[in-house]
């Protein structure tokens, strides 16, 4: 795959049915301020969370509310749900998949109670990160509207 220019695009998907919401608003300055990585974040509508990449789990958090892919491309993305939801310890999320397993876009990875993470008090914004876009080109985010899992929501360009 490719375009005119020789620059290949790879998409990210949305990993969950929401509304998609700019990184600089979200209340969290490690993620406000793009110190983790570029991309984009959704208030989730529900807690059914699949991969947003075609690749491989790199990595699941023992907490659960992280999880990190390698894509077929060499990209390097992070979801995290919710802020600060590390303090809840796994409670309200069950991981569907473990470190090395191949996903597709659309594959289920996570569930999550958010009526319970809301109810501890924690915003459920979750992050879309692309973790080592230093080493790439353009990381295009689409921040507003509403996504249901597998629209694009992030591009990145070379």
């Amino acid at each position: 795959s490719g375009t005119a220019s020789g620059q290949a695009a790879s998409n990210i998907c949305a990993p969950v049915k929401g509304t998609l919401v700019p990184l600089s608003k979200v209340n969290d300055p490690t993620f406000a301020q793009e110190i983790l990585g570029k991309g984009a974040a959704i208030e989730p509508e529900d807690g059914n969370f699949v991969s947003p990449v075609k690749g491989t789990v790199q990595a699941v958090f023992d907490t659960k509310h992280a999880i990190g892919f390698l894509t077929d491309d060499g990209l390097e993305v992070l979801i995290h749900v919710g802020l600060d939801t590390v303090n809840l310890k796994g409670k309200y999320f069950e991981a569907l998949v473990s470190p090395g397993d191949a996903v597709e876009v659309g594959t289920p990875i996570l569930k999550v109670d958010l009526e319970g993470v809301k109810n501890e008090g924690y915003d459920v914004v979750t992050p879309i990160l692309i973790t080592n876009y230093m080493t790439r080109g353009d990381v295009i985010s689409i921040d507003h509207g509403q996504v249901t899992t597998g629209d694009t929501i992030i591009k990145v360009i070379g």
